[in-house]
């Protein structure tokens, strides 16, 4: 599937899954598939829900740091693709 690089990962929480993603490029919104990937990180997902600064949002663009739930273990500088069809 084609992808676009859209940012990174610049924290992860552990204990609550939730990846910290500041958006570079492009737009990222509720319901679009991202692939995650760093030296030891390799996961698909869709993304269910994003908050900014504790409040939730449908769409996020560049220069915005997003809070998103994820699936597997993230780990600062992974790169943020979108999955475009």
């Amino acid at each position: 599937m084609p992808e676009e690089e859209i940012g990174a990962i610049t924290h992860y929480f552990g204990h609550i899954q939730v990846a910290g993603v500041r958006i570079d490029r492009g737009k990222l919104k509720v319901g679009d598939r991202i692939h995650v990937v760093g030296h030891t990180s390799d996961f698909e997902q869709t993304i269910d829900s994003m908050q900014v600064d504790h409040d939730s949002v449908e769409e996020a663009g560049p220069g915005d740091d997003v809070g998103v739930k994820v699936v597997d273990h993230a780990r600062e500088h992974d790169k943020v693709f979108l999955v475009t069809d």
